[in-house]
């Protein structure tokens, strides 16, 4: 990155992010309503629909799709990892027409304040501590940790006022001070501005990157290239040789005239440009389209604080459905600009992945051998990257568990791995502690190290002010959201004479205290024991995301449901998350009652949201309100429903099933 980049970068983060606190902090026609809490938390309720809508998509295309979704393309999922982003689309659709009218019409602040009106300050309680400790220690740790690793990857081995940049410890503390600065001057009114920015910033930098990782493809070797394509791919050389850009691609991660189907597997098994994979999927077996993804995604756009802070801020009803349609249609070009990328790095540079990953293994890779009593998972890439590193951790972990240990000469990946999972076995059946699995690439530097090996002088500066300055602002809502829990949420149950004064600089304190948390937590999640950092946050937000939904729908639509299903309803969900993750769904798998070795995270949102489902019509049967529950209405703003967004959310219903259509 040269001086001039340097200097560009830094006059647009400044700027942009000046402009957004000088926006926030405006005088509105209603000043005291502007500078109090209304104006703080909701943004004086005031947003338009070109507002909202931009705001939605870079409060969530930062960091956890550039780093996390793009990671997961680059590894075996493919193509596949765009049903998060475009069944997201039908969600929002959903969720402009049944979640928001319900929750506009009483005027809340947040989420868990709509249960008090539906269910009772229990309940309200219960979301409130359940959102909070996901919020905290979840997305807004992951989006630290994973802003983080781009300036990590992108800037290693450079130093700065005597901080190596390419240390992920401070590149978590740079991300989460700034955000932190952010949102305790300006509030949502800030983060919404500055959205509007990095959003646009966001989509046309995504396209320059993978712009240029087409054009590398196009002129790479294809002896190189060849190293990287699907096993059930016939492509040859000669294949390579004559084709563009496009046809490369897919000859390597499909195969010719689409002959590669999906195949599960680790990465290069097979078919990464499908949108269907096979039902023994450990991560998106064709079954969670059925029920499952839809838990997480309409739970994401419809009651997740973070997201729905800025639809609660509409000027009106119907300002709030046609921002939520607009971020529809946007959501359906994501995958263009961040799964085909993330596929094109490993194709172009999976030596790099590698590389990346030997420095994450360095430190287990030094436990073995060692006196430690540990015994060490690898992946088959791990096996096939180094098979001298392999048959030493075989040999380790055989002398731990005093296991057999002959390695045949010669011997392939899928043969260490076997021979290593019975050394893991054995282990097990003595209750020796597992280590930290080894890995053969890094799949979430794909994002970064495009960036890195692509970016060119005069466009440097752009794209990464564009993903840094998302990660801020995305971060800065993250905060702003986790704050106004805090304090309208909890604090005012304490103190319910607050005024407005006091009642934002509790949540001032709030963003300081979470910031902290967070970035101590941040710096951990690079461990290969979550899974990359996109599982990570999918899969601890089903403790609570499953029983949020199915306690909300049974809020909206059944008025005479009992008032504890609330708080009974969320609760059971984490517990029965908790015990199919560790017991239940091992056990299923282990005894062949389920269709695949494991039960996918997925899977086990969907089992769970339909177990509360049918706790909710029992205990709605068994016991139901005398008389239906009345919720307030406001008369804040306006709440006719825009015929417009109908139009336009049925063109993306019809525009998202075309895409499924081609992809199969």
């Amino acid at each position: 990155m040269g001086t001039l980049d340097l200097v560009l970068f830094l006059v647009a983060v400044v700027g942009v992010i000046a402009f957004g606190i000088w926006q926030g902090r405006k005088e509105s026609a209603d000043a005291a309503e502007s500078g109090g809490a209304a104006g703080y938390f909701l943004a004086g309720r005031g947003l338009t629909w070109w507002l909202v809508g931009f705001s939605l998509i870079a409060a969530n295309i930062s960091t956890e799709q550039f780093v996390g979704m793009s990671g997961q393309a680059a590894n075996w999922l493919g193509l596949a990892v765009s049903s998060w982003e475009w069944l997201s689309s039908i969600a929002l659709v959903l969720v402009a027409f049944v979640f928001l009218p319900k929750l506009l019409r009483c005027g809340i602040y947040t989420i868990p304040e709509f249960l008090e009106y539906r269910y009772g300050l229990f309940s309200r309680i219960v979301m409130a501590v359940a959102t909070l400790i996901i919020l905290v220690g979840v997305p807004t740790a992951s989006v630290i940790y994973s802003g983080a690793k781009v300036i990590s990857v992108f800037f290693q081995g450079r130093m700065m006022m005597g901080a190596d940049l390419g240390d992920i410890t401070i590149g978590c503390w740079i991300i989460g001070i700034s955000a932190a600065v952010y949102v305790l001057v300006g509030g949502l009114k800030a983060c919404a501005w500055t959205d509007l920015i990095w959003g646009a910033g966001l989509i046309v930098g995504g396209a320059v990157v993978m712009s240029l990782a087409f054009g590398a493809l196009k002129s790479a070797d294809p002896n190189e290239l060849i190293g990287t394509k699907v096993s059930n791919s016939s492509a040859t050389v000669e294949d390579l040789q004559n084709a563009s850009a496009w046809e490369r691609f897919t000859l390597l991660n499909e195969g010719k005239n689409g002959e590669g189907e999906a195949r599960e597997g680790e990465n290069m098994a097979g078919g990464k440009l499908h949108m269907v994979r096979p039902i023994k999927d450990p991560e998106l077996p064709w079954t969670v389209l059925l029920l499952g993804i839809w838990v997480p995604v309409c739970f994401y756009w419809g009651l997740n604080q973070y997201i729905v802070q800025r639809t609660l801020g509409s000027k009106s009803l119907a300002e709030g459905q046609k921002g939520i349609v607009f971020a529809a249609g946007l959501k359906l070009i994501i995958p263009f600009l961040v799964v085909i990328p993330g596929m094109l790095c490993f194709n172009l540079y999976s030596k790099d992945l590698r590389a990346e990953a030997v420095k994450k293994n360095a430190t287990t890779m030094a436990e073995v051998g060692s006196t430690n009593n540990k015994v060490y998972p690898f992946t088959e890439n791990f096996a096939a990257a180094d098979p001298a590193q392999a048959a030493a951790v075989i040999t380790h972990n055989a002398a731990v568990a005093d296991a057999p240990t002959d390695i045949p000469a010669g011997a392939g990946a899928k043969e260490l791995l076997a021979l290593n999972e019975g050394t893991l076995a054995a282990a097990q059946a003595k209750l020796i502690p597992t280590g930290t699995k080894l890995i053969g690439y890094d799949y979430d530097a794909a994002f970064p190290t495009l960036m890195r090996n692509l970016m060119r002088p005069g466009l440097t500066w752009f794209v990464l002010a564009a993903i840094f300055g998302a990660v801020v602002s995305s971060l800065a809502s993250m905060l702003n959201s986790a704050a106004t829990i805090a304090t309208m949420d909890l604090t005012h149950l304490v103190k319910k004479d607050m005024s407005d004064k006091a009642t934002v600089y509790a949540g001032q304190f709030f963003t300081l205290l979470f910031v902290l948390i967070s970035c101590l937590i941040a710096p951990q999640l690079g461990d290969p024991k979550f899974g990359g950092i996109f599982t990570f946050i999918q899969e601890f937000q089903g403790f609570i995301s499953p029983g949020v939904l199915a306690v909300f729908l049974f809020g909206f639509l059944s008025p005479r449901t009992p008032r504890y299903f609330g708080w009974v309803g969320i609760l059971t969900n984490a517990v029965l998350y908790y015990a199919i993750k560790q017991w239940i769904g091992p056990a299923l798998a282990d005894n062949g009652l389920w269709f695949a070795p494991s039960v996918s995270y997925v899977d086990r949102m969907g089992l769970c949201f339909l177990t509360v489902v049918v706790l909710g019509f029992i205990l709605t049967l068994a016991n139901p309100l005398r008389e239906p529950v009345k919720l307030p209405v406001t008369d804040l703003i306006q709440l006719e429903s825009s015929k417009t967004a109908k139009v336009w959310g049925g063109i993306v219903i019809v525009a998202t099933i075309l895409l499924y259509v081609i992809f199969w």
